[in-house]
């Protein structure tokens, strides 16, 4: 939080809903909310309308505002396939990388699973020399005109970004960091991602992942913060990150890939400062809005992950450890073909929305089944002067219940139940499916449909205590003020404990540091304000998957290790 100036703006721009929290510090503390539907072809609109309704357009070219944002538009356009055009340049004998993959079959006993088209066409897949052994040792050196070939087929593919990910670039970012200067010295501008920047460390197929996502997102991310902070003015601006803490506006874009969980970490990192001032360490977030549900465990502090994925691609960069699944206050309920009643996972988002919206909606939805069942109130104001319809959520839902042979209340309430029931899934497989007993947790709800729901799945899960924070529906958004500015770096390291000099270890996270305090430091932080975290990523010989434990000494991170593994 910085307490430099005088009101802060939390703003999280859902599929759904646009949340405002502003908190003013002087004269005394105090807290306004407001909601309003989003604008997804221009999210920038309903952040802009949010302002001006709230009366703060004055004080945006001042210094006594600060916005933070959190925002789908990173996971939107990796959704909908909406990313820049990227060129992918790895080592000779190596572009068919990111399309080999590694091989697992989503269903192990399918005898026909339909083939999966490639992140990055064939034709965009460059290689080059520059190859490095996996001690470090330089096999192929990259030569000036090798360079000059790779500088001439960009020029004719005409990519707007560019991924460079050369094998074993984590110990060494040398030819990677060549290439860049290249390219960068041509007249066409083009957004570049070097690999040994967005993630050191081994594994070159997730290592390239994230690079390609981060250069494919780069120019998306960059023209909506531009636009964003254009009409802003001299406003200062922070993004929320993946992992839970903010990043000045003016780098997010050279971070693209660390903003996929933006939104949904702001209602996490909102649980976690409602659980340290109630002085309690065991909770489960549920997190219900108008598109999808997410749902963490909170066991004394966010738990991050860096094995996450989005849209079958592997996410190596740290997120929120969480399930996400398309149930919502907007899910869409239907009959299979079966004859069977299903909900979700497709929404009926912000336009036109669930029937009962009045916005030309048809379609019937949670929303309305909450509505019909006298769960929500048809007087109710949403989103400021969003009514609700109780007629059209009854007309929405009456094909159905025709289709089911049941009453219109009888088919609202099964599409309640169906959806409670994959919310408890979703509880059930960051629980009970990790270890934990939910009924040692309490179920902290939020979003704008999360209190309609919690009771019924505190029940389900045998939970004895179950929390509505007030303003439950924006509290995402006040995650994103009470949110730390922080960046996380990283750097692997191939070391036996029994050999490890703990002095050399020492020196290596100190260098990590330094570049923390270097980046903070350039996005305005003192280091006196700074402090620092460490952990790491150990395994067993002969596995290759690790486990993340804190980091005090060699011997806590063993312990650790074995008790967590």
């Amino acid at each position: 939080m910085n307490l430099t100036q005088h009101m802060l703006l939390g703003i999280d721009a859902g599929g759904t809903f646009t949340d405002f929290v502003l908190v003013r510090l002087e004269p005394v503390v105090s807290v306004e909310v407001y909601k309003t539907l989003s604008t997804p072809d221009a999210p920038e609109q309903a952040i802009l309308h949010g302002i001006r309704a709230m009366g703060l357009e004055p004080h945006l070219d001042d210094d006594s505002l600060q916005l933070i944002h959190g925002s789908t538009v990173a996971t939107n356009a990796v959704l909908e396939g909406k990313l820049a055009r990227t060129a992918f340049i790895t080592n000779y004998g190596f572009a068919d990388m990111l399309q080999l993959a590694r091989q697992t079959r989503p269903q192990l006993y399918a005898l026909e699973t339909p083939a999966v088209a490639p992140p990055v066409p064939s034709q965009l897949c460059l290689e080059t020399g520059g190859r490095i052994a996996a001690d470090g040792s330089v096999v192929l050196p990259l030569s000036d005109s090798e360079i000059a070939i790779l500088l001439k087929e960009i020029e004719a593919l005409e990519p707007d970004a560019i991924a460079i990910n050369l094998l074993f670039s984590f110990l060494d970012g040398g030819f990677e960091r060549k290439i860049e200067a290249a390219i960068q010295a041509q007249e066409a501008e083009r957004f570049v991602s070097r690999s040994s920047s967005v993630l050191p460390e081994y594994k070159e197929y997730e290592r390239g992942i994230a690079t390609w996502l981060n250069a494919a997102l780069g120019p998306v991310i960059s023209g909506y913060l531009k636009a964003l902070q254009e009409e802003l003015g001299s406003t200062s601006l922070q993004v929320m990150q993946s992992s839970g803490e903010t990043m000045a506006a003016s780098t997010a874009a050279e971070s693209a890939v660390n903003l996929l969980l933006s939104g949904p970490a702001g209602g996490l990192t909102a649980i976690a400062f409602l659980a340290q001032q109630q002085g309690k360490t065991k909770f489960i977030s549920f997190d219900m809005g108008g598109t999808s549900t997410d749902v963490a465990l909170l066991d004394g502090k966010i738990r991050t992950s860096n094995e996450s994925s989005i849209a079958s691609y592997p996410i190596a960069v740290p997120m929120v450890d969480m399930e996400t699944i398309g149930a919502g206050g907007g899910s869409v309920a239907f009959v299979d073909t079966g004859g069977m009643l299903q909900v979700g996972p497709r929404s009926a988002g912000a336009d036109p929305g669930p029937a009962c919206y009045n916005r030309g909606g048809e379609e019937a939805t949670v929303s309305d089944a909450n509505l019909v069942l006298g769960r929500l109130q048809f007087d109710t104001a949403l989103a400021g002067d969003l009514k609700l319809s109780l007629q059209k959520a009854r007309v929405s839902i009456e094909p159905l219940a025709e289709r089911i042979g049941l009453s219109i209340e009888e088919t609202a309430l099964g599409i309640i139940d169906i959806a409670n029931e994959h919310m408890a899934k979703a509880i059930r497989l960051i629980s009970v499916n990790k270890g934990h007993d939910p009924q040692e947790f309490i179920l902290a709800s939020f979003g704008g449909a999360g209190s309609l729901h919690v009771c019924a799945l505190a029940d389900a899960m045998g939970m004895r205590d179950a929390i509505v924070p007030v303003h439950g529906g924006v509290l995402s958004a006040l995650g994103m003020v009470v949110a730390e500015q922080g960046r996380q770096f990283s750097k692997t390291l191939s070391l036996d404990t029994e050999q490890i000099d703990e002095q050399e270890l020492e020196q290596q996270y100190a260098s990590l540091v330094q570049r923390g305090i270097a980046q903070l430091a350039s996005e305005g932080l003192p280091e006196s304000m700074l402090v620092s975290n460490r952990s790491a990523d150990p395994r067993y010989k002969g596995q290759s998957y690790t486990l993340n434990v804190d980091f005090t000494s060699i011997a806590e991170a063993v312990k650790a290790f074995q008790e967590l593994h």
